[in-house]
């Protein structure tokens, strides 16, 4: 059966971590049977870590704050976890299905696929985003 995705709550949990007057900073998008649902959203990042098992396939969106303290700016990631006993098939079809994600997620900085939990530190990701941010004029202390 061909996986299907829940538009309208899809884009609404998207929207809502986009939203400046939220405090909702990720989303997760599940697969419940063959259709991809939001399956929780967050204030604090190390929240959706929790569901990223290794019977686990989702889809996470994440609000990273970065910058320095003249500027301080908003960035997005999109994260695909694919848990390590995940089979083949459903590693493929992750792949694939990414793009009814993409359709409604599509203002982000940088993607990643990740199945290590190591990977997953807040401070991996938003230093990967602060490259991914082209030139840093962090104020350095003299």
């Amino acid at each position: 059966m061909a996986t299907q995705i829940d538009k309208e709550a899809c884009r609404e949990a998207y929207n809502d971590v986009r939203d400046d007057n939220t405090d909702t900073n990720w989303v997760v998008f599940k697969y419940d049977g063959s259709k991809i649902v939001p399956g929780g959203q967050g204030v604090d990042y190390g929240e959706f870590k929790t569901m990223c098992t290794d019977d686990a396939r989702l889809f996470v969106f994440v609000r990273i704050t970065t910058g320095d303290a003249m500027s301080k700016r908003a960035k997005f990631t999109l994260i695909t976890w694919i848990g390590e006993n995940i089979s083949g098939l459903q590693r493929a079809k992750v792949s694939t299905d990414k793009t009814l994600v993409k359709d409604i997620v599509q203002n982000y900085a940088k993607e990643f696929l990740i199945s290590d939990p190591k990977e997953l530190e807040e401070d991996y990701i938003r230093e990967e985003l602060k490259k991914a941010g082209g030139a840093n004029y962090d104020a350095q202390a003299e």
